[in-house]
């Protein structure tokens, strides 16, 4: 089996049991790093090394998928992040 084969199969897998869902964090002018950070702490738990990456990661780079897994579950996280004033969205 090519790599093309194995990766498609692992895409059908992760499709088949639900684990496709992001929660992407936007870059913003207005939240501080340490707030991005401690909310990602708090509402993803992030370790603080993490949360620290991800917040650097949407700076530079404009956004940063910070969490993965089943909508769900992933729904009352990222309201909590909106409700924090983060920019955020499932995809």
């Amino acid at each position: 089996m090519d790599t093309l084969e194995q990766i498609q199969e692992s895409v059908e897998v992760l499709d088949s049991i639900g684990i496709n869902n992001e929660i992407v964090l936007f870059n913003d002018d207005v939240n501080t790093f340490d707030h991005v950070i401690e909310t990602l702490i708090r509402v993803c738990n992030h370790e603080p090394e993490q949360a620290e990456q991800c917040a650097i990661l949407v700076h530079y780079k404009g956004k940063c998928t910070v969490k993965t897994g089943h909508f769900d579950e992933l729904k009352p996280q990222c309201n909590s992040l909106l409700d924090a004033g983060l920019s955020a969205e499932i995809i």
